[in-house]
This record gives C-alpha cells, structure tokens and sequence, in this order.
C-alpha cells in the first residue's frame, strides 16, 4: 500500500467518527479504547471485521468481508469481485441497491454474451466498478499499440471487464491511529492479457470503529510496457428506503451536458423521486457539477422528509464527469450516482478529440472517494447547506 493511499484516507477521517478525537462513541457512550477494553476482551464485539464465503445459489464461492461499527454501519466488500461494495445498511436500513441478480460468481459472467451488454447481470449492491480500460457502451476500437499483428482491433462490452475479476485480499485488520481505531481492508486487482492491457487496481477501504461514513481510495496503474487506455467509472446504487417517493437530488449544477431520449419522452424529474413506476425507461444525465474549495464534488441524496440521506464526495480532478442513473421500474427501483474519468460519448469519442488517457508503463493515477450517510433532519440539512454554498442546480 502506498504513502499516497494511506495519507488520503487518513486527510478524510477527523470527522468521521461520532466519538471525540481522542475517544470513540459505544451505543450512546463515549470511551477510549483503552477503557472499552477494560469492558470488553474482543473489540469484535463492538466492531471488527469477519470475512465469510457466500455459499449458496449464483453467489456460491465468492468471498467476501463484513465490517460493522459500532455506529451501526455494516458493509459487505466482495473480494472475487474486484473488491466492490455489495450490501450497505445503516441500523438494519439497506442503503446499497439491490437488482436481484445476487452477488454473481465471477466464474459464472459472460463477457460478450448478449451483445455486450452481459454486464447488466451482474449490477447489483452499492459499488460495481467500470473499467480498468474500457467503460460506458461498448464497441470495437484499435489495438494496434499492442504490436500483436492477429489483435488489429479489441471489442468491449458494457463497462468493461473489472466487475468479474477476483481481487487478492493484501491485508484486513482493525489498526489503531492516534487513539481510535480505523477498520480497514486493502485489496488488489489485476486486469491483464497477453498482449494486451495489464493494468492494476489497489484499492484501500476504511471505516472508523464508531463511523457512519466508507473511505476508498483507488491507484490505478500500468504494470505493462504498452502505452494503455484506462477508463474508470464508479457505479454507486442507492435504494429503498434511502431512495423513495419524494427523495431529492442535491447537486450544484451549472447545467445538463448530455440526457437519454427517455428523459423528455417520459418527463420524469431528475431532482424529485417519484415512487416505482411499472415499466419505466431508465434515464440517464451528465451533469456539469461545480466544484467544491477543497476540490472535491458532492452531491446527496435526501428522503422527503430529510430523516435520512447519503452523501457522495470525490476528488474532481480524478474523475470530472458525472452521470445520475434513474431505474425506478418497479422492482429494480433504484438510483445510481456515477462519478466517471469520461464524457458519456464514450471510448470511441475520447480517442478522436483528444480527451482519451493512456498509461505509460509505471504510471498511474489515483482517485479517493467517501460516502457518508447522513442520520436525522440536521445532518441532512446541513449537508444540503453545504452544497448550496457550492452552487444551485436547474430544475
């Protein structure tokens, strides 16, 4: 794990915690560790970490960690699945989308099934990463760089190939830092070929013993001695109850850069949640976001009656773009928030107008991204203030 990874997770962890800088908050009781040890001979029984091996149905076989604090925040990581974010709940409440395709054995995905478009079975849970090279819709695009004169051209489908890759687990561990202790998971994910792309993701995920908010930060970077594209996109998918009738959108938004058909046939607003709607389109905008004094974007999303909500923040320069997926079909009902190295045009467009990136052998890049839910009307409506100080958004 790098110097880089470390520090960016620890920049985002002062105010993570309910408890004080020097104390952390057990069920309405602030203590330090040292006095919650003379209470308890396993932390665990707080808050820890427990990995597990899903074991039944199109899940079997995958493994996976659960990290719970004391806070009653539970999040399943799936390692075989390039170390995503499966279920989230906050107080027994699911906060992750679930589509019901289940958390899929990545031995079961076909990649090129279905016109490229296989990858809808495996979206599900709260994180399903695009990338490491491709995202966003599919299609055919030069090779050559590769010098493997059979490989002229490379077909991608959907959001690439990283969802269905296995990740290897590098370290799980409660730590202590500066008097509280910080649950974290580190993994790592290798996307290679011959002759071919070899790319890696190391991905750093932290929670805080008492907290109510998930930090991960990525280091993407090129392991091969190719000049190679690297596109990244986080699918991040909230659903009921977070996500219900009446829920708003809270972004600061100069305008709409791109929209699907279905938005203007349909008429459904972005900024207001209608309740599930039998056989909806899904619709799908980029947002041009304003970003924030420290750099960051931030937008939310808040229930009709702001009792609860969750907060997304990134680093802007990372990822620019930014798309809000709405599938509020009945039964799949849900929202995705979307922060994207690329312009919804894609693969294709990026290498025509210069906007594409490539790796150099050893470089890389990194991105650092914190979802926090927020508990109660004042959290929501101080996060919606904060936003605001950043900017409006069109109706």
């Amino acid at each position: 794990m790098s110097e880089q990874q470390t520090s960016g997770a620890a920049a985002r962890a002062g105010a993570a915690g309910t408890g004080s800088a020097d104390g952390v908050d057990v069920f309405g009781a602030e203590l330090s560790i040292a006095d919650l040890r003379r209470r308890t001979g396993d932390l665990s029984a707080v808050a820890g970490i427990r990995q597990v091996v899903l074991d039944n149905g199109v899940e079997r076989g995958v493994r996976a960690i659960d990290l719970r604090t004391s806070a009653g925040l539970d999040l399943e990581v799936l390692v075989d699945r390039a170390f995503d974010l499966g279920s989230m709940r906050f107080r027994g409440a699911p906060i992750g989308w679930r589509s019901g395709n289940g958390f899929r054995h990545p031995g079961l995905h076909e990649h090129n099934d279905e016109g490229g478009l296989s990858w809808l079975r495996a979206l599900d849970g709260l994180l399903v990463s695009g990338g490491l090279d491709h995202t966003l819709f599919g299609g055919e695009v030069d090779a050559t760089r590769y010098n493997y004169p059979p490989k002229q051209t490379v077909t991608h489908g959907l959001h690439g190939r990283l969802t269905a890759i296995p990740a290897r687990l590098l370290e799980a561990r409660e730590l202590e830092r500066d008097g509280r202790v910080v649950l974290r998971v580190v993994g790592e994910v290798i996307q290679a070929t011959a002759f071919g792309e070899h790319l890696r993701l190391t991905r750093t995920i932290e929670l805080d013993f008492d907290g109510r908010e998930v930090r991960f930060d990525d280091v993407v970077d090129n392991l091969g001695f190719d000049p190679t594209p690297h596109m990244f996109l986080y699918h991040i998918n909230v659903g009921w109850p977070f996500l219900d009738e009446g829920a708003r959108f809270v972004a600061p938004i100069t305008k709409h850069l791109w929209q699907s058909d279905s938005v203007a046939e349909q008429g459904t607003s972005y900024r207001v949640m209608p309740a599930p709607i039998d056989g909806f389109v899904e619709q799908v905008t980029e947002h041009e976001l304003v970003v924030g004094d420290d750099g960051r974007h931030r937008v939310a999303l808040i229930t009709a009656g702001g009792e609860r909500g969750v907060e997304l923040s990134w680093e802007a320069a990372g990822m620019p773009h930014f798309f809000e997926w709405q599938n509020l079909r009945s039964g799949q009902y849900g929202i995705g928030l979307e922060p994207s190295t690329h312009h919804v045009s894609g693969d294709a467009a990026s290498r025509q107008d210069g906007t594409a990136l490539f790796l150099e052998h050893g470089e890389s890049r990194s991105y650092s991204t914190t979802i926090r839910v927020l508990d109660g009307v004042a959290e929501t409506s101080a996060a919606e203030a904060a936003i605001r100080a950043i900017g409006d958004q069109p109706e």
